[in-house]
């Protein structure tokens, strides 16, 4: 059976393009190693995504297994090995089979870089977050910290400080990378300190994170900071490695998509948190999903 769509990936972006497809009455096969759902599952709680009041990231990846059933569209758990998409039919190499399709959505999606710390993955959704825009306001009115000195990290601080008591920002070099007038405008704000030449060393926590203990270089000394949050913003690892020889990518690893979706290859799309993009969240991935369909029903047509 030759498919109309492949979709690599169950998070939203992956699940938004399968269902989008199906309705659209194409031959759709959607391909997940793990679990429908993508990072999101670890997000404590989504309040963000249009339609839901508050949703934990888990019960959100229930409600798009349950999409999934709902139109007929059965997940093949199964890891793609390789693929081979320079013919006019691709072939998707998995652990267990082949597979053909005339056209295939890449919806991998992005890691966040650990700090590589003891129990940095039980306290995810307790207190350690790599998203500042989607779990910030759980922490409204108390102590934060940030970790990191790039664009991202000073963003999430600027965010962090309108809603937050105080900011700690956390950076293991004496000056930020990021863009100088977010760092002057950070230095203004005076519930924002800066906390330099550091390195996040230790967690402490009961069910939830209580502290953080941080190694300053220049004393040879360890302080520990009273948090409810630590907001990690050392970067994103794009889950690329099936096509980084195949499609065209930026200098950070992320796939180059114009407006429509489209990759540099015929028929193969980028969708999601693995494309290059200014903001990376549940709906913005959702729409790529969606935008990647509509380009295929529009060539199709």
């Amino acid at each position: 059976m030759i498919y109309d769509v492949a979709v690599i990936g169950g998070g939203p972006a992956g699940v938004t393009a399968a269902v989008y497809a199906k309705r659209a009455g194409l031959e759709t096969v959607l391909f997940e190693e793990k679990y429908i759902g993508g990072q999101i599952v670890n997000t404590h709680n989504l309040e963000n995504f249009t339609g839901f009041t508050t949703i934990s990231g888990y019960e959100f990846g229930e409600k798009l297994s349950e999409q999934l059933k709902y139109h007929k569209i059965s997940p093949v758990m199964e890891k793609v090995i390789t693929l081979e998409l320079d013919s006019e039919i691709k072939t998707i190499f998995t652990s267990k089979n082949e597979y053909k399709a005339k056209n295939v959505i890449i919806a991998t999606g992005a890691s966040p870089r650990k700090l590589g710390i003891k129990n940095e993955a039980e306290l995810t959704g307790m207190g350690i977050s790599y998203c500042a825009t989607c779990d910030g306001a759980f922490f409204r009115n108390r102590k934060v910290m940030v970790a990191g000195g790039g664009n991202t990290a000073l963003d999430d601080a600027v965010y962090l400080s309108n809603i937050c008591e105080t900011v700690y920002i956390v950076h293991r070099r004496d000056e930020f990378r990021g863009n100088k007038s977010t760092v002057e405008k950070l230095k203004a704000m005076k519930n924002v300190e800066f906390i330099l030449n550091s390195e996040v060393k230790e967690l402490v926590a009961d069910e939830f994170l209580k502290s953080v203990k941080v190694f300053n270089k220049i004393e040879n000394k360890i302080h520990e900071i009273e948090v409810s949050a630590l907001f990690v913003a050392i970067g994103n690892i794009p889950n690329t490695e099936l096509v980084k020889d195949k499609l065209k990518l930026d200098e950070a690893g992320y796939i180059v998509c114009n407006s429509n979706q489209e990759t540099n290859i015929n028929g193969v799309f980028g969708a999601g948190d693995v494309c290059k993009k200014t903001l990376r969240q549940v709906v913005t991935a959702a729409s790529d999903g969606a935008n990647a369909v509509n380009t295929i029903l529009n060539f199709e047509i």
